[in-house]
């Protein structure tokens, strides 16, 4: 197959489909591309998914179930699309999402139907030369024949994360000083919750998570460190790994949630904090607890060999520590305090439910809900600066109230 320009492509089978499109010059000498346009085509038998790049990169097409999912993998891609872009699907397709899955490598996830096969792919050169047209088409196959996707072999694990632009490196503990965790939830291909004005959750928690981690390193009194600190996606057991080889004091993950509008949904807005609990304190928390749990598939893991990890409830809560419990639900009260003097708190501030990422045996926990980007009045705020910082410092002071108790000596007689 040749394209305008000399533009080479080669075609071969692996687990998916693998397209190189090479230069006249050496691979290795290309630029970073710019993805710039994407869209759908088709009905509910055949697909095709278009996206326009500046440059020919290497892509690789493969399926995974439970759900049924397209990745395609792209080395260091860039992502230019307009607003919106992947949110409405058509065809087989119900959505499709973009993003950093690992340092110097992005990831498109498109949601089908139904199992569906890639049954051709292609790149050629745009009019003009200008860029490449990468396509492929998806068409309907029977669930037998699909059985768990032609990536099912590959590992449930993400990529470890990048050294820079992603978590921290591990670093040996400051004597004397708490070493607080900031978990941004989410980040590169998992946006996470999306307002109706195309404001991300993924960029909300990390402007938040920043300032939090700027506040408290300006104290000089913690150890603070970041599970993100660029748009970049870790996964759930990366999280969880980072605050134990840390040996963290103090757990915190940041969110913005949204809601479907539906019974009044839209109404809903506010702050709440969570903690971990086998069982749900209702079923708000309930669903909660299972969407955010879900942040591997959204990013296209392959769950099928890790049902264990996934099934949160079957976790041996035995194992966490009563202290530990309890020191998780004291930081939650002492935060609910504070944050309800310069933030709205939702009917319901603290909940408790099986968050994956909340299953800390050394080290007490929290999830911040900040607030709700499907209420207009909560999306303005937490896209606005001035509410990152205020926000912030709530959550500042409440750390400093809770290990200024836990490190208060005797009282004297």
């Amino acid at each position: 197959m040749t394209g305008a320009g000399g533009l080479r492509a080669a075609l071969a089978l692996t687990a998916g489909l693998l397209l190189p499109l090479l230069t006249p010059r050496d691979a290795a000498a290309q630029p970073a591309a710019t993805a710039t346009q994407a869209a759908l085509s088709g009905d509910k038998t055949r697909t095709t998914f278009r996206i326009e790049m500046t440059a020919g990169v290497t892509a690789e097409i493969y399926t995974l179930a439970n759900p049924y999912r397209v990745i395609v993998d792209l080395p260091d891609v860039s992502f230019r699309l307009p607003d919106g872009t992947g949110q409405a699907g058509a065809g087989l397709v119900q959505t499709f999402r973009y993003g950093l899955f690992a340092e110097k490598k992005a990831r498109i996830v498109l949601d089908t139907t139904g199992p569906v096969r890639i049954e051709k792919a292609a790149m050629t050169a745009a009019s003009a030369d200008k860029g490449i047209i990468f396509t492929f088409d998806m068409v309907t196959t029977a669930p037998e024949s699909f059985g768990l996707g032609t990536g099912a072999d590959r590992a449930s694990e993400a990529p470890p994360p990048a050294p820079e632009g992603g978590p921290d490196k591990i670093k040996p503990k400051h004597a004397g000083k708490p070493i607080i965790m900031i978990d941004p939830g989410h980040g590169g291909i998992d946006g996470g919750a999306v307002s109706a004005s195309n404001i991300l959750e993924k960029n909300v928690v990390l402007a938040v998570g920043t300032e939090l981690a700027k506040q408290l390193t300006a104290t000089g009194r913690y150890d603070v460190r970041l599970t993100r600190s660029s748009d970049v996606f870790i996964s759930l057991d990366q999280r969880l790994n980072l605050s134990t080889q840390n040996d963290v004091d103090l757990f915190i993950s940041l969110h913005a949630d949204s809601l479907a509008d539906t019974n009044g949904a839209s109404g809903i807005r506010g702050a709440t904090v969570y903690t971990l609990s086998e069982r749900a304190s209702d079923e708000h928390a309930r669903r909660m607890a299972e969407k955010e749990n879900a942040s591997d598939a959204v990013a296209g893991l392959s769950v099928a060999n890790s049902q264990a990890d996934d099934a949160v409830k079957n976790i041996l809560f035995d194992l966490m520590k009563r202290e530990t419990a309890n020191f998780s639900t004291d930081f939650s009260n002492v935060l609910i305090r504070q944050l309800k003097r310069t933030t709205l708190l939702s009917r319901v501030p603290q909940r408790a439910a099986a968050f994956k990422v909340l299953k800390q045996t050394h080290s007490p926990s929290v999830l911040v809900e900040l607030g709700y980007l499907s209420h207009p009045e909560d999306e303005k705020l937490l896209n606005a600066p001035a509410w990152h910082k205020q926000t912030a410092n709530a959550i500042a002071t409440a750390i400093e109230t809770y290990f200024s108790k836990r490190t208060a000596g005797p009282s004297a007689p």
